[in-house]
């Protein structure tokens, strides 16, 4: 099968590894890629990935059997609707579908219509509006930017005026809203969705927070673990009839059919499991460490999601052993992350038992090596025959990678190791 995947990060390349691993005679491009899925010898095409018009032109071109879309923005641009229109085969939902991602206000409202469990949530649209709300729900205070903000949009705090200031910055370029705090231990769970029905795969916990301990700002996840040990043997079931099918199923009555990844942002409390946002495509880093778990053709299940056949596929099936991600990311993030500093021991990592490194924001250098290239730059993927050797694995490699004022956690699985 000849598959373009799109997208510039370690989601994609935890994709194209999974697609490798098959060992299928398929014809991989990714686009425009990084220097690590070129260093694994795919296809790295410079590509204006969120037009819809030069994706189009470039798949028309080319002649995939299969698109599959990474990241939200070309979701949320409608990347997908042109490619769907030819009758190309897409992974990732239209334009319309992925404002379940990219508007948390849209996304509110298909749980509520859906009877979705969820927490209360009101929209303001200044700083003025937004005092009496915070006061009425209570601190902790919950603080979400309605469009996409690359992680950085949802601030939790005790800090009143943290709270309102936060939604100064964020309501110039759109609603914000403010939500019940949910207390629990929170989930990702990934569902592979043809517009009517779905399939789940394995659960996974990431960790948003930059310093141990949770401490520090929100990132785009500084690492990730699966399976999850702690939650109930009915718990996927649980949310796949209580969540996944009743969001697909009402965007399908919306004449808005969801067709890609379904990620589901779960959080556990005392009352049950409430839904804490949507997005529209897989989650990084989680997919990192499911997709290394994944023992079924991942290629089947995207083009079965494409071409509305789920309902003929058996649930996929995943590896008992743990596996674990270790993010690192440069000096400054996420704020201004520092750039340009080279880093060494990636194949050294590599080269452990167990151990391989999905690159997010690395570039070659002219002698052959690296040099980081944004906030985010890698992360060390480990598998074990239990968590404890997963994340010792893990630290492993990452002790291997040199980068001045890199930063990662110490303490990424330590709850379940």
């Amino acid at each position: 099968m000849k598959i373009l995947v799109l997208g510039p990060g370690a989601r994609e390349h935890a994709i194209v590894l999974a697609l490798l691993a098959e060992g299928a005679d398929h014809e991989i491009v990714c686009a425009p890629g990084n220097a690590g899925i070129a260093a694994s010898g795919v296809e790295t095409p410079e590509l204006a990935y969120t037009d819809p018009q030069a994706v189009a032109a470039f798949v028309e071109d080319r002649g995939f059997d299969l698109v599959v879309i990474g990241p939200e923005a070309p979701l949320v641009a409608g990347v997908a609707d042109p490619l769907r229109a030819a009758g190309v085969p897409v992974f990732g939902p239209d334009r319309a579908a992925a404002q379940l991602e990219g508007s948390k206000a849209f996304a509110k409202r298909i749980m509520d219509e859906a009877q979705v469990p969820t927490g209360r949530a009101t929209r303001v649209a200044s700083a003025e509006a937004a005092g009496a709300v915070l006061d009425e729900f209570g601190a902790p205070y919950v603080v979400k930017a309605d469009g996409l903000a690359a992680g950085k949009g949802v601030l939790v705090t005790e800090d009143r005026d943290a709270a309102l200031a936060h939604v100064a910055t964020w309501a110039p370029h759109g609603e914000v809203l403010i939500e019940e705090f949910l207390d629990g231990q929170e989930v990702s769970l990934f569902f592979f969705a043809d517009g009517h029905d779905v399939l789940p795969l394995s659960p996974a916990q990431d960790y948003k927070r930059i310093f141990d301990g949770d401490q520090g700002p929100n990132t785009g996840g500084m690492g990730a673990y699966s399976p999850l040990p702690w939650v109930d043997e009915g718990f996927v079931d649980e949310i796949t009839r209580t969540v996944a099918l009743p969001t697909v199923r009402r965007l399908e009555a919306e004449g808005t059919p969801f067709v890609g990844l379904l990620y589901c942002g779960l959080i556990v409390t005392a009352q049950g499991v409430r839904v804490i946002e949507f997005n529209a495509r897989f989650g990084d880093p989680e997919t990192q460490v499911v997709l290394a778990r994944l023992e079924s053709p991942l290629s089947r299940y995207l083009l079965a999601a494409a071409n509305g056949a789920l309902a003929a596929e058996p649930e996929p099936e995943f590896s008992a052993d743990p596996a674990v991600i270790v993010v690192v990311a440069s000096e400054g993030y996420p704020g201004d992350a520092a750039t340009g500093r080279e880093i060494g021991g990636i194949e050294a990592a590599a080269a452990l038992p167990g151990v391989h490194v999905v690159h997010a924001a690395t570039a070659r250098t002219a002698d052959g090596g690296w040099i980081a290239t944004g906030g985010r730059v890698l992360g060390v993927v480990a598998r074990g025959a239990d968590f404890a050797e997963a994340r010792e694995r893990a630290y492993a490699g990452v002790a291997e990678i040199s980068l001045e004022g890199g930063q990662s956690r110490t303490d990424i699985a330590a709850r379940v190791a």
